[in-house]
């Protein structure tokens, strides 16, 4: 048996919650069909560390036993990392953004990193102009904070519903495990 780490334990309103959103998404695909998955952007963050380790198994070679053995240096990872924000549609990734190392991401960063994403749809998919853009982050407080909800509602642009604490549903990782 294998558990999974859940940050928040499900209360039966959550469950609700997931069940609404749901059911949402689906009467209006059932409504718009494609134009529906279409007007999505989709849109998360993560860590990314900056380092290569190889294991012992990839620094494996073979040799001659008459060769001499190779020297391995001991190596020290590198505790930089940086947040990657990144957004995409069905057809393609719009931009990724990385935000300056030991930076914090703030509401105006955030809103920077939307402003660049704003130009690269009209850029890449300047069909969506004249479309509602439906955006799916997930709830976080900058993504959910007055300025930035003001912000999409200037541009005529809708957020989908992202129920709390659903880590079975964060976009990133329910659309790669989907592809």
């Amino acid at each position: 048996m294998c558990s999974r780490w859940v940050p928040r334990q499900l209360t039966e309103d959550h469950k609700k919650n997931h069940m609404g959103s749901s059911l949402t998404h689906l009467l209006c695909f059932n409504d718009n069909g494609e134009d529906f998955l279409e007007q999505i952007i989709t849109g998360d963050e993560t860590w990314v560390h900056q380092y290569c380790l190889e294991t012992k198994a990839q620094s494996m070679a073979w040799k001659h036993p008459g060769s001499p053995t190779i020297k391995k240096l001991k190596t020290s990872t590198s505790y930089v990392k940086l947040m990657a924000t990144v957004f995409w549609d069905m057809h393609c990734v719009l931009p990724l953004h990385f935000s300056p190392s030991n930076k914090t991401v703030n509401f105006a960063a955030y809103q920077a990193t939307l402003k660049k994403l704003k130009r690269a749809v009209q850029c890449k998919r300047p069909q969506m102009s004249d479309k509602r853009v439906l955006l799916l982050h997930d709830n976080v407080r900058l993504h959910t904070s007055h300025p930035t909800v003001n912000l999409l509602k200037r541009w005529g642009w809708e957020i989908l519903k992202h129920p709390p604490y659903s880590p079975d549903l964060a976009p990133a990782t329910f659309i790669s495990s989907t592809t």
